[in-house]
């Protein structure tokens, strides 16, 4: 759909008030002794807590009252039909394990697509205090440090590479072997950072993820984040990737072909 000026202006607005509620919600069980979580899974430990409801209802609320003709999704509540074309699809805390460790690496995602895909999105570290935008004319990021423009490494080649990933915690055996065919190729690979990785590829620290087992509220932020600041996000096959599934992130299309034909065998 075309977005007019208005229309971006009031997207991001919109964006940026949600990851600020969100912020609160969630540092504010952060780190508690009183935290607990259930499991969603019977076969396999897949947390959710209080904050990650409280997070997604206090986002909830924001569109009602901005955006109310607007859809959703939410990792926590499902979705909600709406007759703009529009719908945001909210992950109100992406690493719930890392959350629950007291680990910094978790984060909030926020996006906003059309039947086409994803216009804008962030991606939130509400205790570092780091927010990472893209889409709709912007890639940039600020945080301790200040403001910064977001923008992937120069190309490079596997053997310089660094890749992050949250295998072998998710992942079938199969695609945990595509992986290990990866891996040893990379100068560095480092484990378990959840959405912050992706938000590293945009800003210009790491150069692949490789993941599986996303949903579409997992990867739709980091999206639109990386490839506003240069990168590419696909399937394994190199298909668009905004429904989840098996997620090859890259800072360059020769580094993504490069891991691309090692995954496949």
């Amino acid at each position: 759909m075309r977005v007019s000026p208005a229309l971006a202006a009031d997207i991001i607005a919109t964006a940026h008030e949600l990851a600020d509620v969100a912020r609160v919600a969630t540092l504010s069980h952060f780190r508690t002794r009183a935290l607990t979580a259930e499991t969603k899974e019977t076969d396999r430990f897949d947390p959710v807590t209080a904050a990650d409801r409280l997070s997604e209802e206090r986002m909830r609320a924001v569109l009602a009252r901005r955006r109310p003709e607007d859809g959703i999704l939410g990792e926590e509540f499902g979705s909600l039909a709406g007759s703009s074309g529009l719908t945001w699809v909210l992950d109100p805390i992406d690493g719930t394990r890392g959350y629950l460790s007291g680990t910094p690496t978790w984060g909030v995602l926020i996006s906003v697509r059309d039947a086409e895909g994803v216009l804008f999105g962030i991606i939130d570290q509400p205790y570092i205090g780091e927010r990472f935008e893209g889409g709709l004319g912007r890639a940039q990021m600020r945080g301790p440090l200040g403001e910064a423009a977001l923008a992937v490494r120069p190309p490079r080649p596997l053997s310089e590479a660094i890749l992050f990933t949250t295998f072998p915690e998710i992942g079938t055996e199969a695609e945990g072997a595509a992986f290990r065919r990866v891996a040893p190729r990379t100068k560095l690979v480092r484990y378990g950072m959840d959405c912050y990785a992706y938000a590293l590829i945009a800003a210009g620290q790491i150069d692949l993820v490789i993941e599986a087992g996303l949903q579409a509220y997992d990867v739709q932020a980091p999206i639109a984040v990386i490839e506003a600041a240069g990168g590419i996000v696909t399937d394994w096959q190199g298909r668009p990737a905004q429904e989840g599934g098996r997620i090859l992130a890259a800072s360059s299309r020769e580094l993504h072909a490069e891991a691309m034909a090692l995954l496949n065998g």
